[in-house]
């Protein structure tokens, strides 16, 4: 039986002035009426697979655990690359298996995970380069409209992941996303931290030696590192600046962070 007042969440790099978006949208109601349809972001930079898995990871577990997330970041689209869905106990997904559930997998316990192989669950004519409105969507849709995510296609096992850690060295962290004000989150959370700690980030020639609460913390102009709100993860911004101009980083550059 179908969640009460099912939910599907869509992210995707389609932008807003084509109808792509709105083309899911079609589909999904066409396949589940009832379904309400919330988006993450649509302005996920093109083909940008570590973007798209951080805005998953930062707001996916502010849903209901019966919301299915449909994701369509997908520079792989008509390659070898498996179409898949994947049940955890914090909510559903559907997309691309290139690695794009990486960080919400590293929280959310897989419970089951199949390749979207059986036609019967997706539109009757698939096209070679727009599987999110012939595959995912349909997908998301079914499981939306109570299908058990088996009846989707065959188990698998071996999901795609990746590690943003990979390469470092102790003391180094890594920038892995950097969010629109400019702000570099970084790939240690509050609970690498332990209580009291002494923190000293050197970055770009400048030290922060303390973590602050808010951005009146320093004056205008100057870096900070804090906790941010919705996922844990130390940032680092400049107040009222744009950390990543300012400090000249992007994502995947590694900083310095000492912990005593």
């Amino acid at each position: 039986m179908a969640a009460f007042n099912p939910i599907i969440s869509l992210t995707t790099d389609f932008g807003l002035s084509d109808g792509y978006v709105g083309t899911l949208e079609g589909v999904i109601l066409s396949i589940c009426p009832s379904a309400k349809i919330t988006h993450l972001s649509h302005l996920i930079p093109p083909q940008d697979i570590y973007a798209a898995a951080f805005v998953l990871y930062q707001s996916y577990r502010f849903y209901p655990s019966y919301a299915v997330h449909c994701v369509v970041v997908d520079p792989g689209v008509g390659s070898e690359r498996r179409a898949v869905a994947i049940r955890t106990k914090l909510g559903s997904f559907v997309g691309p298996d290139n690695g794009i559930f990486s960080l919400v997998l590293a929280q959310a316990e897989v419970q089951q995970a199949v390749s979207l192989t059986n036609p019967i669950y997706q539109l009757k004519s698939i096209s070679s380069t727009f599987h999110g409105r012939d595959i995912f969507s349909p997908a998301a849709a079914h499981l939306a409209a109570g299908a058990p995510l088996e009846v989707l296609g065959d188990p698998v096992t071996d999901l795609t992941r990746f590690d943003f850690r990979t390469g470092l060295e102790a003391g180094q962290s890594r920038v892995i996303h950097i969010d629109h004000f400019g702000n570099l989150v970084l790939d240690v959370t509050d609970q690498d931290i332990p209580e009291p700690a002494k923190l000293t980030v050197s970055i770009a020639g400048r030290t922060i030696r303390s973590l602050s609460k808010t951005f009146a913390d320093v004056a205008e102009g100057e870096p900070l590192i804090y906790v941010g709100s919705t996922h844990g993860h130390l940032e680092i911004a400049v107040r009222n600046g744009n950390a990543a101009q300012t400090l000249g980083l992007r994502r995947g550059d590694v900083v310095q962070i000492d912990i005593s």
